[in-house]
């Protein structure tokens, strides 16, 4: 017997505008149809889904914009961009700008030092694939092997130490609602090191949703800082998946931020695919109104000897909901394992919610691994002291709130990076901890 199963107004959507720009998209048509043909068979994910149990996308969207494909004449002035980006200009970035899904040459500078394409281009010249087997079974990234429009393809040389961070810029033109999907595959070459920004920057804002891959294969001893942001007070939903191997050797940290978006899961599959090797991943979820964050990770201890740390911090404010999970697998050959997650919420109202699901699946037996979450209010104690100091409510709150997350800060080993990370995300705090409060 044949179950039926009754699409959302969502999912059809997103078929009939694969079907409206499928002819308008880079090669490999054989692969997109295959990839939309996963989606129909599954659908957008829902709370029955164990790994989507907290972020209910078949319930959560509603409504999608058209998928921005074949997009032209698409303007962003360049000095309202550039306004945007301040944070990052003293760190003197290689900028790689996408505007409403296409690579925009025009905004953007030389890659001096790595080896740089638009995904369109390098397709149309079968120089890479668009697509990560390692996850193919999610139907997000199947909806991003259909829809994806472009991205940036980056290889980085064997040896090569590049100074100045790649800004990988996703901006918007604002000018009417799109469902964009950008598929980044980067490759850092044996001994390299390299920083990678990613943030959004639509200085006219930015409406509909935001489907982003990134697909990173990090080579022996080699060394990657990657920073994602997502604080731009976007009304866009957007879902971003990091896909990233490591051979032996390498150290890989990744930091994110994610505040004031209506919707946003980010998630992250990380395999160990070397021996002795180590990532940090640590982030903050700033949240307000009804705004929805979830961070998942997924890191697959496949060969020992390797060390994993996750912090992540949310403040939350209103009706704001945060989402982390938290897995660690060690396989059975994985001995020497060292692993270790904490994920911390600060919540400034009583009807905020913070789901935490940490979990470790072990199968070998020599190993150190660990988790834990906590959940807490403001200190009155200490909004006291620092009141009884002259200090007025919301400057004391915001000191109180920017201790709390200090401790994430401190996992950015380059002083710079730092500095404009603490911008960015004090910036997006301000709006939450000086707050007028009945």
């Amino acid at each position: 017997m044949t179950v039926a199963v009754m699409m959302t107004k969502a999912e059809k959507a997103l078929i009939e505008g694969f079907a409206s720009v499928q002819g308008q998209l880079p090669r490999d048509k054989a692969m997109r149809a295959r990839a939309m043909a996963d989606f129909q068979e599954v659908g957008l994910p829902h709370r029955r889904v164990e790994a989507w149990k907290y972020t209910d996308l078949k319930a959560l969207l509603k409504d999608i914009a058209p998928p921005a494909a074949g997009q032209t004449d698409v303007v962003v002035d360049i000095k309202a961009l550039e306004a945007t980006l301040e944070p990052w200009s003293a760190l003197n970035p290689v900028r790689l700008v996408f505007v409403d899904g296409q690579f925009a040459a025009a905004l953007s500078s030389d890659a001096a030092g790595v080896s740089f394409s638009s995904l369109a281009t390098a397709v149309e010249q079968a120089e890479t694939q668009v697509h990560h087997g390692d996850i193919a079974s999610e139907a997000v990234v199947a909806l991003n092997r259909a829809l994806a429009s472009d991205g940036a393809v980056i290889d980085v040389p064997a040896g090569a130490r590049i100074e100045r961070p790649l800004l990988i810029v996703h901006a918007a033109s604002g000018e009417n609602p799109l469902l964009v999907s950008l598929r980044h595959r980067i490759k850092v070459g044996e001994g390299a090191a390299v920083t990678i920004i990613e943030t959004d920057a639509s200085p006219n804002g930015a409406r509909g949703q935001a489907n982003t891959l990134i697909s990173l294969e990090v080579g022996p001893r080699a060394q990657v800082q990657h920073v994602q942001v997502n604080a731009t007070h976007a009304d866009r939903a957007g879902i971003l998946t990091n896909a990233v191997t490591l051979d032996a050797e390498c150290g890989y940290r990744l930091f994110q931020v994610t505040a004031h978006a209506p919707l946003v899961r980010n998630q992250s599959f990380i395999t160990f695919a070397g021996e002795n090797s180590a990532i940090d991943v640590s982030g903050l979820m700033i949240g307000e109104g009804k705004e929805h964050c979830d961070t998942t990770l997924v890191i697959d201890h496949a060969v020992p000897n390797c060390e994993s740390r996750e912090l992540f911090k949310a403040v939350l404010d209103d009706q704001a909901r945060a989402v982390f999970q938290g897995k660690v697998i060690v396989r059975p050959d994985a001995q020497k394992t060292d692993g270790k997650q904490m994920a911390n919420a600060l919540m400034l109202s009583p009807d905020t919610e913070f789901n935490a699901k940490p979990e470790l699946e072990i199968y070998a037996d020599d190993v150190v691994c660990g988790h834990g979450a906590t959940i807490a209010e403001l200190d009155p104690h200490m909004m006291f002291y620092l009141r009884s100091r002259g200090i007025p409510v919301p400057e004391a709150r915001a000191l109180l709130i920017e201790s709390f997350v200090g401790e994430t800060f401190e996992k950015i080993e380059h002083e710079g990076l730092r500095e404009a990370i603490s911008e960015v995300a004090l910036a997006a705090l301000a709006k939450v901890a000086r707050k007028e409060r009945v």
